[in-house]
This record gives structure tokens, sequence and C-alpha cells, in this order.
């Protein structure tokens, strides 16, 4: 004989034999209203437009500023460029990191790494123009260089130089052969 037990009208079901049913339909709409779409994405590097290197190793300031001048011209105002290398010192690409003003440009680590980690670089160049011709690196020059040079060591990626140039002369400041790196 089975012993079932049907609650009458006024009794409390016992502890822990709730209607199985009914906990399976709240437990399917709490999941359903607790996750909402997330989006994949695909991350991808998009070639704008070549320009011609010689495929040498970079072993001199004055390259990185030649290959500076190739990308930006002579423009009036600040650009701020990664050459990304690889393990030879090749370059690999070249990425601006910002189109600034006339005497300054917005730069952070996050937007300034996002090509080499892309492009599996081993090292970067910095580089970015004074229009006024100036060399002499700013207050805030040092110290993004610094911050740069800080993300680089954790993220795996050396920061070889950074490259201050007058564009209209090809004339540089290189932070390495100042002792500023």
């Amino acid at each position: 004989m089975k012993n079932s037990h049907t609650p009458k009208h006024n009794e409390v079901e016992p502890k822990g034999s709730e209607n199985l049913t009914n906990m399976v339909k709240e437990t399917t709409t709490m999941t359903q209203q607790s996750f909402t779409t997330t989006p994949v994405y695909n991350i991808q590097m998009v070639k704008e437009k070549t320009l011609l290197y010689n495929g040498n190793r970079l072993t001199a300031p004055e390259q990185a500023a030649a290959a500076f001048c190739a990308l930006v011209g002579d423009p009036d105002r600040e650009y701020f460029v990664a050459l990304l290398l690889d393990g030879k010192n090749k370059i690999t690409g070249i990425y601006q990191v910002s189109q600034g003003s006339l005497n300054q440009s917005i730069v952070h680590p996050r937007e300034t790494f996002k090509a080499a980690i892309l492009a599996n670089s081993a090292a970067i160049i910095l580089a970015h123009n004074h229009p006024s011709g100036d060399l002499a690196p700013s207050r805030e020059d040092i110290e993004i260089t610094r911050r740069l040079k800080e993300a680089g060591d954790l993220l795996g990626i050396r920061v070889l130089d950074h490259v201050i140039i007058d564009t209209e002369t090809q004339n540089y400041k290189s932070f390495t052969e100042s002792g500023l790196i």
C-alpha cells in the first residue's frame, strides 16, 4: 500500500515538499530574466596604407624620425605614433595613436599598446612631433613616456625609445640618447 499524503484544505505541506512543477517554472523565469545578450567580438587590424621601408633593423633614432616623417609629413599639429617592431627591431607596422592640436596630443597606454598587442610586437618606438620646432621634452612628454615604459614592461613589449621630431627640419631628440629612458 502506498503512503501518499495529500494536504487537506487548511493543512500546511511539510517543509521540502514544495510543488516541483512550480519551482521549475519559477527557476526558468528567474534564469531567463537574469541574463542579457552579450556581443561577441572579432578583433582585427586593418591596413590603411603602406610606406616604403627598406626592411633594415632600426638601430638609430634618426631611422625612427625618418619613418615618422614619411607617415605624417610636416603637419601643423601634433601626431603621436608607435613604430611596431619585431624581435629583430624591424618595423612591422606604424600606428597613429593620436592626432592632437597645435601643442598637445592626448596619449593613453591603452590606446598606445592596442595595435602592438594585435601585431604581436616585441617592442615599440614612440615618436611625436613638436610643430613649434622646439625639441625639448615637456613635463607631460617625460611623464607619459615613464607611464608607457611601465605599461610596456607589464605587457612584455619593450619601449626602446621616444623620439621628438621637428618635421620641418627632421631634427630629433631621443629620450634614449638623452638618458630619459
